[in-house]
Formats: structure tokens, sequence, C-alpha cells
């Protein structure tokens, strides 16, 4: 008779699921790591007896080194940073999903010099078990330290330069394009952008969008009217834009903030919109609706962006290698164009 096949060991992604928890909580509770709730971790003591399963000594060596929290580390110049609704969406979405993970969640600014040597310093003392970088600018030394940094790093939306192996971002591209067509959709010519920052690559990229959907409908693309991101920086470019091209028909703003903006001054300059000037923004923030008039503009999934981020960061805690994530975005037709 033959002998019987050896019976195969359970997994610890079997354990998790027996249990009802993530693989990164079996893990934690595995190895009496902290931040694991009594009952999760019953759970899991419960799901190993009944499986027969045996943790890996080396899984169980790296696990036993885990702090039990994630950073947010955001490279921004102002606490209230935070509370802007798009970061204030991230947060939302970042966190739901590293609480399923029971993770807890830090957040750190990293803009000034002693900002930058506390981020720093966390990844020296591995004072996380890691961190998700966002709204990174060109050389910004943050790159620099994730890099070098000796735990996970995942980039939540992607950096200047050569993309890393590890983020996750919305089709800025696209979702440019798309605005801009959509105004050369309704008639407009003389169509203007009112940028973001262009030392990020979000800015460049709703740029490159928007210049790509100009020439391909046999337009001339404006030069870049930078707005940084802001209602009082996109109400400045809409004026020196109404200054130098009295003409301009229509106007894609790189985000919502300069949109609104970009809407007080041409109300203020007695221009009708969307009968003399169609405008388009990004991002579908609460602002777009309250506009007036209401804002088309391009939606991304803002929490989305933070929750994946957060997933992927989970995802290689575990010792996966998860690809890069691009996330869509849609328009959303409103009043202004």
């Amino acid at each position: 008779m033959a002998e019987d096949a050896p019976r195969r060991q359970p997994t610890l992604d079997e354990v998790a699921e027996r249990a009802g928890v993530s693989r990164s909580v079996a893990s934690r509770a595995l190895n009496n790591a902290p931040h694991v709730s009594r009952a999760k971790r019953e759970a899991v003591e419960r799901a190993v007896r009944q499986l027969g399963y045996v943790p890996n000594p080396t899984a169980r060596a790296l696990a036993t080194r885990q702090t039990g929290a994630a950073a947010l580390v955001v490279s921004g110049e102002d606490p209230s940073i935070f509370a802007d609704p798009f970061f204030a969406q991230v947060i939302v979405g970042a966190s739901a999903a590293l609480e399923e993970a029971d993770l807890h969640l830090m957040l750190c600014l990293a803009a000034s010099d002693r900002g930058r040597k506390r981020v720093a310093e966390l990844l020296r003392s591995r004072g996380a078990d890691g961190v998700m970088l966002m709204a990174l600018r060109e050389d910004d030394p943050l790159t620099r330290m994730a890099e070098e940094a000796r735990m996970p790093v995942v980039f939540g939306g992607r950096p200047v330069g050569p993309a890393p192996r590890w983020y996750v971002d919305v089709d800025n591209v696209g979702g440019a394009r798309e605005a801009t067509e959509h105004l050369v959709s309704r008639g407009r010519r003389r169509v203007a952008a009112i940028c973001g920052r262009l030392d990020t690559e979000a800015g460049r990229a709703r740029y490159r969008g928007y210049r790509d959907a100009m020439l391909a409908a046999g337009l001339e693309p404006f030069p870049a009217r930078a707005g940084d991101f802001t209602e009082p920086g996109g109400a400045a470019a809409m004026a020196a834009l109404l200054a130098r091209h009295p003409d301009v028909d229509g106007v894609f703003a790189a985000n919502d903030n300069m949109a609104a903006g970009a809407l007080r001054t041409l109300r203020k300059a007695g221009r009708q919109v969307p009968a003399d000037v169609a405008v388009v923004g990004f991002d579908d923030l609460g602002v777009a609706q309250i506009t007036d008039p209401p804002l088309t503009t391009v939606h991304q999934p803002i929490e989305a962006l933070g929750r994946e981020t957060a997933r992927m960061l989970v995802a290689l805690l575990d010792g996966q290698d998860p690809t890069a994530l691009l996330l869509p975005t849609r328009l959303v037709v409103r009043s202004s164009a």
C-alpha cells in the first residue's frame, strides 16, 4: 500500500482567515506584539490550535520588532494642512485601513528642518513599522530619506522623478485630459490652465493632461499659470490670465480650491460663468457643490487614495510584494461648464 502523502502545514493566511482577522494582526498576536485586542488574540490562538499551525521562526523574529504604528508623513508647511478637506479624507481612508490591521496612525509634518529631523530619527530608530509619504516636492529631502530607510515606505502620490517601487496615485493626466476635452466639447477654444505647484508630480501631470487635450484638438495650449493649489492662488492666477488674455473662454483649474478662486475673480471682473468663461476644477471636494455656480470638476477617489496607500503598507509588513496602483478619475458635470 502506498505511503500517505505528507500533510501540508497550514499557513499564517489560513490562521488569519479562520480567526477572522488580517494577516498582520495574526502575526502580531502570535508574537505577543502590542496593540492587539484580547478578543482577536484569543481568536488567533484558537485558530492555531484548530489548524495545528507552527510559526516560522524567521517570521517570528521579524514580527517581534513591530511597534504597532504606521506614520503618515506630509511634506507641508502649515499644521493646518491636516484640516484641508483633501488631507482630511486621506486620513480617514488611511486610518480605516490601519484599524483593520490593528495599527495606530501617526501624523507627521515635515517641511521645516526640525520636522525633517524628527522624521529622519523616526526612520533611523524604527519608531514605526512603516511610513506613508505624501505631498513631496521636487528634490524633497524626504525622498532620499525614504530610499535609505530600513523599513517599508509607500508613497501616496508619485514624487517627481523616477517612479518608486511602491506608490498609490490617481490618474492625474487622464483626469486633466478629460476636463479639458469637456471644455473643448462645449465650444471653448481659448482654454487656459491654472496649475498647481509645478514642483510636484500632480501639478506637472495635470498640466500634461491639459496640454495633450489641447494639442489633440488642434488648439494652442496656454503657458502654465501656477496657482499653488490654494483659493487665493487661483484668484490671483485668474486675474493675471484676464489681464494678459482677456479673450479666454475656458479655464481648467488643477484643483477645486483654485477653481473657486478663479470663479471669485471672474465674478468681480463681470464675467458670466459659463456664458463668458467656462470653468472646470479637479478633486470634487465639498466646495465644488457650493460655489456659484456649482463647479464641474474631476472626481478623484481621495479617501480611497489614503485607504489603498495604507493597505499597500500593510501588505509590505505582511511580507507581500504589492504592485503600484493608479486609481481612476471621472468627470462630474455641474453648472460651471
